[in-house]
């Protein structure tokens, strides 16, 4: 009996994720520069993204440099599109914050559902 082939097309959730993804990574480098005072605001808005996205890189992104069990990816996942949205609360935006954060569990829940099949 021959393996089907895994599904490689490209659905609505993962463009949504996509979008989600970049921007988590662009509210961490807006909330470095908008809420510290200089200089330490040039330092969290260059240094805050790129820590998420190395942590992304290695851990959670399809080609990630360690493989994690699929509990480990969500609780990555969690970690950094919660703090996004913390990040927002912050900086007293709690309709964006509360958007992203709905969006994000919904993406989040659909792809992990996805994931365990």
């Amino acid at each position: 009996m021959q393996e089907e082939p895994p599904d490689t097309r490209l659905g609505f959730n993962d463009v949504l994720r996509l979008l989600l993804e970049l921007f988590a990574f662009f509210t961490f480098a807006f909330w470095g520069f908008v809420a510290w005072p200089f200089p330490w605001n040039i330092a969290f808005g260059i240094a805050t993204p790129l820590f998420a996205i190395v942590v992304w890189a290695v851990f959670r992104s399809p080609r990630a440099v360690i493989h994690i069990d699929a509990f480990g990816k969500a609780l990555v996942e969690i970690v950094v599109m919660g703090s996004a949205a913390l990040a927002w609360l912050m900086l007293e935006q709690p309709i964006i914050a509360l958007v992203f954060g709905v969006l994000a569990v919904v993406s989040g829940v659909i792809a992990g559902r996805k994931e365990f099949r």
